[in-house]
């Protein structure tokens, strides 16, 4: 016996697709059958990605999006419903970061991270909730009523980390955001839950778990490694899927037990 999830017929949307995280988790969504909508601001690499999606037969759309300004986000996800259909799926996924001790923290380096962790997350979420909202009352096309809202936070929103305290706040702000839209949201249909993942290896950091700092850091970790963004993709599937219909609310660590001690 199999068992498979199926997300033919859907559309999801990922923001901060350009690169690591989010670029697995196009290529994991349009992997199960879902249309992608790819969002972000380095627009050239988002249509190198939507090539590399449709040379296996996935189905990929580009917008731009700078989840930073509002204006921007409102016309992507507009511009994304007109272009491809109702959006059904969203991952949430645009992050930023700093290294720096909080008495060094200036009031740009603070609003950097929070602008586009917290400030931005919350209205992409709004904007598509707005729609998914109309679309349960029936003041919007659509025939798949409900949707799910994926906010990717971190391991570092629910353990504090060494220097990277301001991002490790934004993340635990995504925490409770996701907990406050998955009451307000649940009766729309609407499941929204957060996925808390450790350390993993993308290009941004590749190059630190080869140096002795980094590798001090892999081993303090419960079993030693950091994860691969492949890692996270049975988790993020199943979230997106019908099947996962009475999980709302729900915030999952995704760190190799690197919270749990």
């Amino acid at each position: 016996m199999s068992y498979t999830l199926d997300l033919s017929g859907r559309v999801a949307l990922i923001t901060g697709a350009s690169s690591g995280l989010g670029t697995q988790f196009a290529h994991t969504l349009a992997k199960a059958g879902a249309a992608v909508v790819l969002g972000g601001r380095r627009v050239e690499r988002l249509k190198t990605l939507r090539s590399e999606i449709e040379a296996y037969g996935g189905d990929a759309h580009v917008v731009g999006m700078d989840v930073t300004d509002v204006t921007s986000i409102r016309s992507a996800v507009a511009h994304a419903e007109t272009e491809v259909g109702p959006i059904d799926i969203l991952i949430n996924n645009s992050g930023v970061s700093t290294t720096e001790r909080l008495l060094d923290v200036s009031e740009e380096s603070y609003d950097y991270v929070f602008d586009t962790n917290t400030r931005g997350a919350f209205f992409v979420a709004q904007e598509v909730a707005k729609r998914m909202v109309a679309r349960a009352k029936g003041a919007a096309p659509g025939t798949y009523t409900g949707g799910r809202i994926v906010n990717i936070a971190s391991a570092a929103g629910l353990r504090t980390l060494p220097q990277i305290g301001i991002y490790a706040m934004s993340k635990a702000a995504v925490v409770h955001m996701t907990k406050a839209m998955a009451a307000e949201w649940g009766r729309y249909g609407i499941n929204t839950n957060a996925v808390c993942p450790g350390y993993i290896d993308t290009e941004i950091n590749h190059h630190h778990w080869e140096t002795e700092a980094g590798q001090k850091l892999i081993s303090m970790l419960p079993r030693r490694r950091v994860g691969q963004p492949k890692d996270l993709d049975a988790l993020v599937v199943m979230l997106c899927a019908a099947d996962s219909d009475f999980i709302n609310g729900a915030i999952i660590s995704a760190d190799d037990g690197m919270t749990a001690a």
